[in-house]
């Protein structure tokens, strides 16, 4: 299934789409990513990550690497999930990606229902503007800065589990990238918890 993308919000405005990706994982980093990108902007194979191939988010994440005027990539870590919880940290790993574009947007084009006010570059809320937002309930499928965004944090999120999985092959991180399968269940019975894992996700039973 196809959804028809927007390409912005408001014309001639500079506009960030960001979205996170492993929210749901029991494993691993919560990832997130910014990205602006050119008013004419359009691959015909971009949409919600999660409606893509792998060989197609990889396709795709090329060129937006390529072509977007700026693009952040940033992540909070099991300890940081653990320590606040997954919503804040979702939040926070979308600041720190906002963080990482090269420029400030105007806009932030925010999937989700949840978004806490943005300083530019982490600055003092005091003394430095809230970036306006707004929090769009499957964003992914009206957007392309925010499809864009959610190809970015799922494949750079992906990398980073097929590479833990080399120190942990039991886990099947490889294939299930860290999130509640049967067989990811049944390991952490047998083996335990890692590193990895956040210990405060109540499912891993």
């Amino acid at each position: 299934m196809y959804f028809p993308l927007f390409p912005h919000l408001e014309a001639g405005r500079s506009e960030a789409g960001c979205d996170e990706a492993g929210r749901g994982s029991l494993a691993g980093p919560v990832y997130a990513a910014a990205v602006i990108l050119p008013p004419d902007f359009h691959h015909p194979l971009l949409q919600d990550s999660k409606l893509m191939s792998e060989k197609q988010r990889l396709e795709v994440r090329v060129v937006i690497l390529e072509k977007a005027v700026s693009w952040g990539i940033a992540w909070c870590s099991p300890e940081e999930i653990d320590r606040w919880n997954i919503l804040r940290a979702s939040i926070t790993a979308m600041h720190r990606a906002l963080d990482n574009l090269s420029r400030a947007p105007e806009f932030i084009l925010v999937d989700g229902n949840r978004f806490y006010p943005y300083h530019p570059r982490g600055g003092e809320p005091l003394l430095s503007p809230v970036i306006p937002h707004l929090c769009i309930v499957k964003g992914d499928r009206r957007f392309t800065a925010i499809a864009a965004a959610s190809v970015l944090a799922k494949t750079f999120r992906d990398e980073y589990m097929t590479g833990l999985d080399r120190e942990f092959p039991q886990y099947g991180w490889k294939e299930n990238k860290g999130y509640p399968t049967k067989k990811h269940k049944a390991a952490i019975g047998a083996f335990g918890l890692t590193v990895h894992h956040r210990k405060s996700f109540s499912c891993h039973l």
